[in-house]
């Protein structure tokens, strides 16, 4: 094989993977992880076998796909944490992630996938973050600026509820996020008028049960308590 065709052959094949890349990249953003292998080979203009010498299984392309994603989530956590004021840290965490996660709900899925391979990809990532927080959360509930009822499952609630501003205008979500973010944050203040919450949700403690029943399934989230038993 001649070095020119070797060489072509090979650009051929990095064209190839960045064309899945990016065809993956706008199906998850628009309709989340859920579209399918074939969707994706499909929009990028190649045949699954090509799709597949590149990314044999689908967990393996959801980490190419959001790697930025991930990186940047955190690093976000880590510039918080770096903070020395612990509640100033917590606050920029949120609404950081909050912005971060609104520009794509394909990276939002990822992180809280409940079930499956999907929730495997991710792993490692959401095992980090969490841990963070929690320490994190700790200092600023420490310094008296967290509520000191607040619990780390309470960010997922927030995440969650943060996935339905992917249908507001374009133009206007990352002001939206920081609105939505700016309303968590006030929530989350430590205040005498804080009034008693409902019993925390639970909602890492359903995912981990729903996802543990797949088989091979791995831990979903770090479900230790604080210290406290209340975070």
């Amino acid at each position: 094989m001649s070095e020119t065709l070797s060489h072509k052959l090979r650009s051929d094949a990095q064209d190839n993977r960045e064309r899945i890349l990016e065809a993956a990249r706008e199906l998850y953003a628009e309709q989340g992880i859920d579209v399918t292998m074939r969707q994706v080979a499909r929009h990028a203009g190649v045949g699954p076998a090509t799709l597949y010498r590149r990314f044999p299984a689908r967990q393996v392309l959801l980490e190419a796909v959001f790697a930025d994603e991930a990186r940047a989530c955190v690093g976000i956590v880590d510039d918080g944490c770096a903070d020395p004021d612990p509640w100033r840290g917590f606050c920029s965490v949120i609404e950081g992630i909050m912005v971060l996660n609104v520009g794509n709900q394909g990276f939002v899925d990822a992180f809280l996938a409940d079930r499956g391979r999907d929730a495997d990809a991710f792993i490692e990532h959401r095992r980090t973050v969490v841990a963070r927080l929690r320490v994190l959360a700790r200092r600023a509930t420490a310094a008296g600026r967290l509520r000191p009822d607040f619990v780390v499952d309470d960010l997922l609630l927030v995440l969650l509820a943060g996935r339905g501003l992917a249908v507001t205008p374009a133009t206007r979500t990352v002001a939206a996020a920081r609105r939505f973010a700016a309303l968590a944050i006030e929530s989350f203040r430590a205040s005498a008028d804080n009034g008693t919450l409902p019993p925390r949700a639970r909602v890492a403690a359903a995912l981990q049960r729903e996802h543990v029943a797949a088989p091979g399934a791995t831990e979903l989230l770090p479900m230790s308590p604080l210290p406290s038993g209340r975070r």
